[in-house]
């Protein structure tokens, strides 16, 4: 059975199972970067560290992940989505061994660095993949079921990590992924197909200016709040980002093959896209990143309890997903993600009512953040898929994942910036009514982002044919 599914040839069979591997990629991707967090006190016990240095557990995976997305996106045009898929999922399998080896917090931190590699091949040109393989009718479907999976990552992440760490201990979060890995390896290797490229020299300078603008700039941004905006060394990571931005613009303009074609940006549709993306991915992580502290420090909530609840944004974002991605195939994008920035706002200004704890309204607010990311997501990523030339699409996919990174760095720091803003604005009253205030004053910003969002969305208008 197995044999006679490597050798379909039918090409209505062949697209999904296509479109299985990057399933698999998204899921492994997305469990992965859940699973982490909740092991994060034990290795700090294990490896008789500082909170400082296990951060960079977490710091380095999102830095190198976020600064690399475009240049795979690019090498993918250039080479083929397949091999630069393949060697992500191999990379990311081989890190993940080394990182359960791990014997002291360094070879963990370099461990994740190499993961992070892998992760990145894989998340950037995963759209590029189902964009190239399936027609523009279905193609909304097959996103969907894609960010039905990057849910169900989300979701299960918590819980699973949960379990392993306290049962087989912090080393088991990561074997978790090299069976998963070695299948996605050889079955992508067996079931992508080869397409022919016409290779082009490689803007290697290019590369690396845009890594150096992003990675400074990100890093920045991370942790503006905790070595202070103003301070020295945030100051220089600011200005070498925006130099470096710069000197990568000059090159770009002058290369004879560019590894971003600025081009891209006389399409007004697709800028308002991105934007629109990684606007919601910051309104999402204001969300995830300031719900624990209120249920768990504020309320005292049980961890699991709090777990259980913050479960239910990932969950109904799984039920919407396909749908969305379905409709948007049949009308459009214009009113879903409209529509899906609109109730996110709804979710969240209902969990800015913070006076007194009513668990429906908490629910519900969590459920309409939930159901309004499926709504937006899926319609937003075709939409983006759709707006590019087929030479483009890995640039295309390279930059909707680096929007989606870029928007949760900026949701947990401008969020945490805003908060405690806010707790020194109303440090004369007791704490409980101060983080009260300030958390309602944060959702409101967020609520008025969200507007804005939507506000995008709609004056974009519809893809038109190209």
């Amino acid at each position: 059975m197995f044999r006679q599914l490597l050798q379909v040839d039918n090409p209505r069979v062949r697209k999904w199972l296509i479109h299985s591997t990057t399933i698999l990629g998204v899921f492994m991707s997305t469990l992965d970067a859940s699973i982490v967090n909740i092991a994060m006190p034990d290795i700090t016990t294990y490896f008789h560290t500082t909170l400082n240095n296990v951060e960079w557990v977490v710091i380095v995976y999102l830095l190198l992940i976020s600064s690399l997305l475009l240049m795979y996106g690019r090498i993918g045009d250039m080479y083929g989505h397949r091999p630069v898929f393949i060697s992500g999922f191999a990379v990311f399998t081989v890190a993940s061994l080394c990182n359960s080896l791990s014997v002291n917090i360094w070879m963990l931190i370099a461990s994740r660095a190499l993961q992070a590699l892998g992760a990145g091949a894989i998340l950037a040109v995963v759209q590029a993949i189902i964009a190239d393989t399936f027609h523009p009718s279905e193609r909304g479907k097959a996103i969907g079921l894609n960010a039905m999976f990057v849910s169900l990552g989300l979701a299960t992440g918590p819980a699973l990590g949960g379990f392993l760490v306290g049962a087989y201990g912090w080393q088991s979060i990561f074997i978790i992924n090299i069976p998963i890995g070695i299948l996605g390896t050889y079955w992508s290797w067996k079931i992508l197909p080869v397409k022919d490229k016409k290779p082009q020299k490689f803007d290697f300078w290019g590369a690396i200016t845009l890594f150096i603008s992003l990675s400074t700039f990100l890093l920045a941004l991370s942790h503006g709040q905790a070595w202070g905006w103003s301070s020295a060394i945030i100051i220089t990571l600011f200005l070498s980002a925006l130099l470096s931005l710069l000197l990568f613009t000059y090159i770009e303009l002058s290369c004879k093959y560019p590894m971003f074609n600025f081009a891209v940006f006389r399409n007004r549709f697709f800028l308002f896209c991105n934007f629109s993306a990684m606007i919601n991915y910051l309104t999402q992580y204001t969300v995830t990143f300031l719900m624990p502290f209120y249920l768990v420090n504020f309320l005292a909530l049980p961890t699991n309890t709090a777990g259980y609840l913050m479960s239910v944004f990932p969950l109904t974002m799984l039920l919407t997903s396909p749908v969305a991605g379905t409709l948007s195939d049949r009308f459009g994008s214009r009113f879903l993600t409209t529509l899906g920035m609109l109730l996110i706002s709804t979710g969240i200004f209902l969990l800015s009512q913070t006076y007194t704890f009513y668990p429906l309204i908490t629910v519900t607010g969590l459920a309409l953040v939930g159901f309004g990311t499926g709504l937006f997501l899926a319609p937003n990523n075709n939409a983006i898929m759709g707006s590019v030339p087929k030479n483009q699409i890995g640039v295309a996919s390279g930059m909707l994942a680096l929007m989606r990174n870029v928007g949760q760095v900026m949701g947990v720091a401008t969020s945490g910036a805003m908060f405690s803003i806010q707790m020194a604005r109303y440090s004369y009253l007791n704490s409980s009514a101060g983080f009260v205030l300030s958390l309602h004053n944060t959702y409101l910003a967020a609520v008025l982002i969200g507007l804005a969002g939507a506000a995008i969305c709609w004056s974009r208008g519809e893809l038109q044919s190209m």
